[in-house]
């Protein structure tokens, strides 16, 4: 679902790039102009910049943007590793990043003119496959070859079974991960495009809006507990 008017579109017309839907798409180019990717750089340079300005003046005592960015940054790291344990505090920043980047791609369509990239299969598939192929690479860092026994089940003679099963069942985590968050973010633009389509810019989205705010934060949230049961996973024993 994409707004009737995105200001990026507009931009890339004037300029004479070619404006394709994604099913028309064909080129490189046509491709790295669609919503869910440009949206996504507009994401990414937001919190590149916020974070260089976040970090441009420190202080040794904290206050104001300072002091609100510590104590979010401390609550989420703390939070992670009550859930992986002290050994996974090497993927911080990997699930900060991830946090960060959903939130602010989920919150961006709700700003008349710009896209969630969210919104798009393409965007969701691309997180959850970094984290399950990341989840792999956890396993294989801590235990080594004898990670594949996490696929093998508790006894030899199960293996033919089991096997099929575990690979199957992380194969599901991508399109659990991407499925659910890509649901929620594109019904909420659909519902608030259906909104400003038939009421315009008048009160009636505003509940939609606000109910958005939090759905878009829980999400995020969502996404970065699988994640961090996923790592969790592959950091315990092999059973």
């Amino acid at each position: 679902m994409e707004h009737p008017i995105l200001f990026l579109n507009i931009l890339f017309e004037k300029l004479g790039l070619p404006i394709v839907g994604a099913e028309q798409a064909h080129t490189f180019l046509e491709f790295m102009l669609q919503p869910h990717v440009t949206y996504a750089w507009v994401a990414m340079i937001f919190l590149l910049i916020s974070a260089r300005l976040a970090v441009k003046r420190l202080e040794m005592v904290p206050k104001g943007a300072q002091n609100f960015f510590e104590m979010v940054i401390s609550g989420i790291e703390e939070f992670m590793i009550g859930v992986t344990g002290e050994e996974g505090r090497f993927v911080f920043p990997l699930i900060a990043t991830l946090g960060f980047f959903i939130l602010t791609c989920n919150y961006m369509g709700m700003v008349p003119g710009f896209f969630s990239p969210t919104a798009s299969l393409n965007t969701t598939g691309a997180c959850a496959v970094i984290v399950v192929v990341f989840t792999h690479v956890i396993g294989v860092r801590f235990h080594g070859a004898k990670y594949v026994k996490h696929f093998m089940g508790p006894v030899w003679w199960l293996v033919p079974l089991i096997f099929p099963i575990e690979i199957i069942g992380h194969l599901a985590r991508v399109l659990s991960l991407s499925i659910r968050l890509f649901g929620n973010v594109f019904g909420e633009e659909l519902v608030l495009g259906i909104l400003f389509f038939l009421v315009g810019l008048y009160l009636a989205p505003l509940p939609m809006m606000f109910l958005g705010l939090f759905t878009g934060f829980i999400q995020a949230f969502i996404f970065c507990l699988l994640s961090m049961m996923y790592f969790a996973g592959a950091i315990e024993h092999a059973h």
